[in-house]
């Protein structure tokens, strides 16, 4: 009897394993059937956990990168099943930098979070427009619950950054981009010494779910090229993303 083979299919992120007793023409017919099989019900095999953010402003859904963010992608999940960003705001938005939500109430009170979680600043996952990142303290490993959506190419965020670190991106925003450049377009004042750049009319995160069925990503709008600023030259207008 012949000897099995072993054909090895990357899909998603994930290695299928078939067996077959050397019969290339019967591998390769099921190797198609199989293809078209997981083409056309992608979201078992979906690699990366799809989160989706309800907002006051419209729906926004994000990809996380689990490969390249591990803790970053286990840590944001934790707070999603916990129900942790129900009713919490965007408190920070600055239109040509990002976004920033996922720690304040519509009163600005903080929630109690999970212990800060280390840095993974060094993935090589850039701070480009809708790409998902988290907000920190001066400490590099200070990461909770707080995230913010880049709307610019914020190269100045990436590691090594001005403090040796840079920020963790984790994610990208796969559907809703109107939504985010809604909420990047509003008007902002400053509370308190604190409190900068807040919604004047509060944006809500009225729910975040992991989608069961996830999606197929939707094109990046407008995403101009990557700009060739040198690290040790990359500045930001902006304070960083703190908590």
């Amino acid at each position: 009897m012949p000897s099995p083979s072993i054909a090895l299919l990357k899909y998603g992120g994930l290695n299928i394993k078939l067996q077959y007793i050397d019969d290339k023409e019967e591998m390769t017919m099921h190797l198609k059937t199989l293809i078209a099989g997981l083409l056309l019900s992608g979201s078992v095999f979906a690699a990366n956990p799809q989160v989706s953010l309800k907002t006051s402003e419209g729906e926004i859904v994000l990809e996380l990168n689990q490969d390249k963010a591990p803790k970053s992608v286990a840590n944001f999940l934790a707070y999603v099943k916990s129900g942790f960003y129900k009713d919490t705001i965007f408190h920070r938005v600055i239109d040509g930098f990002m976004v920033q939500g996922g720690g304040y109430t519509k009163d600005l009170k903080g929630k109690p979070t999970r212990p800060a979680i280390p840095s993974e600043s060094k993935n090589g996952l850039r701070n480009a427009p809708y790409s998902v990142a988290m907000a920190r303290m001066d400490n590099p490993n200070s990461a909770t619950s707080q995230f913010f959506i880049n709307v610019a190419w914020n190269e100045a965020l990436d590691y090594p950054n001005f403090d040796g670190v840079g920020y963790t991106v984790f994610g990208r925003v796969i559907s809703g981009y109107e939504v985010v450049d809604k909420i990047k377009g509003v008007l902002v004042d400053d509370k308190t010494p604190i409190f900068q750049n807040v919604p004047v009319i509060p944006i809500t995160i009225k729910s975040a779910t992991i989608l069961k069925t996830p999606i197929a990503p939707k094109p990046t709008p407008g995403q101009e090229a990557q700009p060739e600023v040198p690290q040790t030259e990359a500045v930001t207008t902006e304070p960083a993303p703190a908590q």
